[in-house]
């Protein structure tokens, strides 16, 4: 039963997020090389990547994964991205969460971006390809 509230409410928050989601131009791809993954101590993980993030040009990450409610292969994270395209430079709080999917973990992310903007995105994390690729979308 409490299975299925949480369930349930997963679902109903990520429909109410689609209703506001601008597709089209706001709809890009963000596609990254893991740089470098460790732990202090074999239960939280640190990880950086690089690579483009669709029209904020070179983007560098920084992440740390956790699981606070200790379920196998899934939890949360936290983290800070930096962009430059040109002469502008954009700052962004990462928040989400991520699941094990066979041998890759799918990430779900809310990101709070320097320019007053919202970014919503689902991605992909393979670590042995070294790869970290999101599609993203802006929130009104």
């Amino acid at each position: 039963m409490k299975k299925l509230l949480i369930i349930s409410l997963i679902f109903l928050t990520f429909n109410l997020f689609s209703q506001d989601l601008k597709y089209g131009d706001g709809l890009f791809e963000a596609n990254f090389v893991v740089d470098m993954m460790y732990s202090d101590d074999l239960n939280n993980y640190k990880m950086t990547a690089s690579g483009e993030a669709g029209p904020y040009g070179r983007a560098y990450l920084s992440y740390n994964f956790t699981s606070h409610l200790d379920v196998s292969g899934q939890g949360e994270f936290t983290g800070t991205a930096w962009t430059q395209n040109g002469e502008e430079i954009t700052r962004a709080i990462l928040r989400g969460i991520y699941r094990k999917k066979g041998n890759t973990f799918k990430l779900y992310t809310f990101d709070n971006l320097s320019n007053g903007k919202f970014i919503l995105a689902t991605g992909e994390l393979d670590m042995v390809k070294k790869t970290l690729n999101f599609k993203a979308s802006y929130v009104e």
